[in-house]
């Protein structure tokens, strides 16, 4: 098992709650899970992880929050190749834009495509959530 690092922004706590759904899978599997709010993340310190879980909701034209997570994914492009990327945030277009930036990269998002959840998250998302967790703790 995996140590797990979810690293995410937040304007409304949706993606937070998302970010602990994810978490609680990882620990149902048996890994280890980081919760990192995007403000306290270092992309140093994810060079070495092999298993990455990303958390934006879309914002203004469908794009990533711009003062936070966009200048920290500037900084991951350059370091990500060859890692298991997990996206999860808000909205679709978006998020097909995403998963494209993760595979130029050189990076694998994990089961093919992110999870987008429009609003608070229900029963259905925190299971499909959870289950992501549990793939990322197995990789």
């Amino acid at each position: 098992m995996s140590k797990v690092s979810i690293v995410y922004w937040s304007g409304t706590g949706n993606t937070a709650m998302m970010a602990g759904s994810i978490a609680d899978g990882v620990a149902a599997a048996g890994g280890e899970a980081e919760l990192i709010t995007v403000d306290q993340a270092s992309v140093d310190a994810l060079k070495d992880a092999s298993v990455i879980a990303l958390g934006c909701p879309s914002m203004g034209a469908e794009q990533l929050e711009e003062t936070q997570m966009e200048p920290f994914m500037c900084e991951l492009d350059g370091v990500i190749a060859g890692k298991q990327i997990a996206l999860f945030g808000s909205y679709q277009e978006w998020m097909r834009d995403w998963e494209d930036r993760i595979v130029a990269d050189g990076a694998t998002v994990v089961n093919g495509e992110g999870i987008a959840v429009n609003g608070t998250p229900g029963p259905d998302a925190e299971d499909e959530l959870k289950a992501l967790g549990q793939t990322l703790a197995s990789l």
